[in-house]
């Protein structure tokens, strides 16, 4: 399997660290995501993947799968080994919404296209842009804060194993992190956070600081 990557993307960090729990190898393509002249806007990415956007996860039948959560749960099928969604009906469902909670309310309104839009035609300056970015980070690491304080049972979101929501609150909470938030004020990240930090699989695909 072929996965198309970059270092700095939250989304990617997502499914490296899947494959990291599953012991699964791919063959690592980076598309560059800054600037100008990147790569994920040029026509043969764009043919590649219309949305324009990483990771992308070409099987090895050569199919191309978008979206991190779909190669998630596609990986999760394909190697079931360790589980990656609770097997209570309840508690995978409590997994989901956390992990579309950040997909779709956070993280979907902070990429670089966001910005770029932003400044080139709203001429809203990097303060603003960084102002933008902390609003929708602060509003919505607070609402996950609530959903996993009414349902938490364990040393992880949805239990005591990690799963496909704690894969997209890790890389969620660094940026919240890097945008100057204290953890701290959301009592059940932060824990959440401490333990994730012992598990190779995600502190090692943790995503890259900008730079």
């Amino acid at each position: 399997m072929k996965l198309y990557e970059n270092e700095i993307s939250s989304a990617t960090s997502r499914v490296r660290i899947a494959l990291a729990l599953k012991g699964v190898e791919v063959e690592a393509h980076r598309i560059s995501i800054l600037g100008v002249d990147a790569q994920n806007r040029h026509a043969d990415y764009l043919k590649l993947n219309p949305q324009g956007l990483v990771p992308a996860l070409a099987t090895d039948s050569g199919q191309l799968i978008t979206q991190s959560l779909a190669i998630i749960e596609y990986l999760n099928e394909l190697y079931p080994e360790p589980p990656l969604l609770p097997l209570n009906l309840e508690s995978r469902a409590l997994a989901r919404s956390v992990a579309l909670a950040i997909a779709s309310e956070i993280h979907a309104l902070l990429p670089p296209r966001i910005a770029s839009y932003l400044s080139t035609t709203h001429a809203i300056n990097s303060d603003g842009v960084a102002e933008w970015s902390r609003h929708w980070i602060g509003e919505g690491m607070a609402a996950v804060e609530q959903l996993i304080a009414n349902r938490r049972t364990g040393a992880f979101i949805a239990g005591d194993h990690p799963s496909v929501a704690d894969i997209f609150l890790f890389p969620q909470a660094i940026s919240a992190a890097r945008n100057g938030f204290d953890l701290a004020q959301w009592a059940n990240i932060a824990e959440i956070m401490q333990n994730l930090r012992t598990i190779p699989a995600f502190e090692n695909n943790a995503p890259a600081a900008r730079k």
